[in-house]
């Protein structure tokens, strides 16, 4: 595709060259021929040695560049678009079962629905219109997939879970397994740890998409709910009677413990732990690695550290022992000058 093409495409204005540019890539590892971006002035090295054919800037960028310009509003936005057009088509996957499937007589499977070699869909369960679940892939009784989602190979929905309009699952998502729910008694001095039957289940909104190998737990009474437009990333665990408000994010290895109920428009970011039973106000954002033993009533809406806090607390308890240490240096300077008059 042409720059200038590429540049009506986006909304943007080209300067330089009509190269012709064929894939995108980043400024450090961008060839001849790729579209690459930066949004950022502090990268201004990176661009100013980028061997792309052209790259996407802001309209307000003053720095030179070695190639060709598109200037856009919204670099990174700009350059997701481009992806799009410039990525090989998704593979087709036609309306069928495959004869090696194994579908329970009961199940009703909507208009235009595919399912893959080796997937296993038991009683009672409803495909909605234009869903494809691909290979390998377990869904259980009374499960309900809603129309137009995917389900990538070796998924597992456990009996009842409920999936919206447009849900993808990427390979390997487990829904509905039971919680950890156990309670202890003492019999004999002895402890006796029974489990707590987990009868509830998992139910996602329209839109939701999750990543690889995340789990989320069945609810032990009622639903484990994850809202519309939540998109949840790669080895996540959400547990039993967890509530998403919906149009959040949480990503990788994120842990929330049960019963916790996550507002709209919040961001836990990666290895943030959720205690139970705790309520996150709407937009705020958990920090990577942190950890929330107690709920967020927003009027903070960026916590970091252990227990999470403001950015303020935090940099103030970091620097504390550097200030301490500041501290001792002058009183034992001005110790040493004061024996030295003595």
């Amino acid at each position: 595709m042409k720059a200038s093409e590429l540049a009506v495409s986006l909304g943007g204005t080209l300067e330089g060259d009509d190269v012709e540019l064929f894939a995108c890539g980043g400024l450090e590892e961008a060839r001849p021929g790729d579209l690459s971006f930066c949004k950022d002035p502090k990268h201004v090295k990176l661009v100013a040695s980028t061997k792309a054919s052209a790259v996407l800037l802001p309209r307000e960028w003053t720095d030179s560049a070695p190639c060709s310009v598109i200037r856009v509003d919204d670099p990174n936005h700009a350059c997701m678009r481009a992806a799009e057009i410039f990525a090989p088509p998704a593979p087709v996957r036609a309306p069928a079962v495959h004869p090696s499937a194994v579908v329970d007589p009961s199940v009703k499977l909507g208009e235009n629905v595919h399912v893959g070699p080796f997937t296993v869909i038991e009683k009672g369960a409803v495909i909605g219109d234009g869903a494809v679940i691909e290979a390998q892939v377990f869904i259980g009784e009374g499960c309900v997939v809603g129309p137009d989602s995917h389900i990538y190979p070796q998924v597992t929905l456990r009996e009842g879970t409920k999936l919206g309009r447009g849900v993808i699952l990427h390979c390997g998502v487990r829904l509905g397994g039971d919680g950890y729910g156990y309670n202890t008694t003492f019999e004999n001095g002895l402890p006796k740890i029974e489990k707590i039957p987990q009868l509830g289940v998992v139910e996602l909104g329209d839109f939701v998409e999750i990543g690889s190998n995340t789990t989320i737990d069945r609810a032990r009474i009622g639903r484990t709910y994850i809202g519309p437009h939540t998109k949840i990333d790669n080895l996540v665990q959400i547990g039993h009677n967890v509530k998403v408000a919906g149009y959040s994010g949480i990503i990788a290895q994120a842990g929330v413990a049960g019963s916790s109920r996550i507002g709209s428009g919040c961001l836990i970011w990666a290895q943030a732990g959720i205690s139970g039973h705790i309520n996150i106000a709407d937009g705020v954002q958990v920090g990577p690695q942190a950890g929330v033993p107690q709920s967020l009533d927003g009027s903070v809406k960026y916590v970091i550290g252990t227990p999470g806090e403001s950015m303020k607390e935090f940099g103030a308890r970091l620097l504390l022992p550097k200030m301490v240490a500041k501290l001792k240096a002058e009183v034992k300077e001005l110790k040493a000058r004061l024996d030295g008059q003595g």
